[in-house]
């Protein structure tokens, strides 16, 4: 299961390149274009706002699987592993239920607007709040996954605190250059 969510997360990363380079195209070549020679691409706002809202949401995914969102720990790290079990729970549960209802407010914009044409491009409005969509599928099956591997016991003991403080700070005690080695004394 965890080799097919890192070719997901993969996928989604290349996608994210092709959809920022796209950007980068669009609104770089649309200011050339108005500056240089008084005109431009007509539809370079529009789809550099799609492209910018779906790209937001694909990273929103790889940031949930690789559990890269803000956060803080303060509390929760000083917590027992029990304490600790229980808000992660509490945390995914949350968070299932704001994934929910971000499911049912793009499912209906997305419905509502399945035949309302995008001023510029004629494209179908639903494919902007598609995104949220497409999101919230992704996001609860990832939240649901680790809400039971918590629950089920089958998720380690430095994996119940979900967020680091600072990626800083986490890096420091991956290399352990936060302090002395615990073996030796300090002077």
């Amino acid at each position: 299961m965890n080799v097919l969510l890192d070719r997901l997360c993969r996928v989604l990363d290349g996608l994210m390149v092709v959809l920022l380079a796209l950007m980068v195209v669009l609104v770089f070549g649309n200011v050339v274009l108005r500056y240089a020679f008084d005109s431009g691409i007509t539809v370079s706002e529009e789809l550099s706002r799609w492209l910018f809202v779906w790209m937001t949401f694909l990273g929103a995914i790889v940031a949930i699987k690789e559990h890269g969102h803000l956060g803080t720990d303060m509390l929760v790290a000083r917590l027992p592993k029990a304490g600790k079990k229980v808000c992660l729970i509490v945390g995914h549960l949350l968070m299932l239920w704001v994934t929910w209802l971000l499911f049912q407010g793009s499912l209906a914009q997305t419905r509502i607007n399945w035949d309302v044409e995008a001023p510029v491009t004629g494209a179908s409005v639903a494919i902007f709040y598609g995104a949220g969509v497409f999101f919230a599928v992704f996001a609860g099956a990832l939240l649901l996954r680790e809400t039971w591997r918590a629950v089920s016991g089958r998720i380690s003991d430095d994996e119940l605190v979900g967020v680091k403080e600072s990626e800083d700070l986490a890096q420091l005690h991956e290399l352990h250059l936060d302090g002395p080695p615990s073996n030796t004394p300090k002077r």
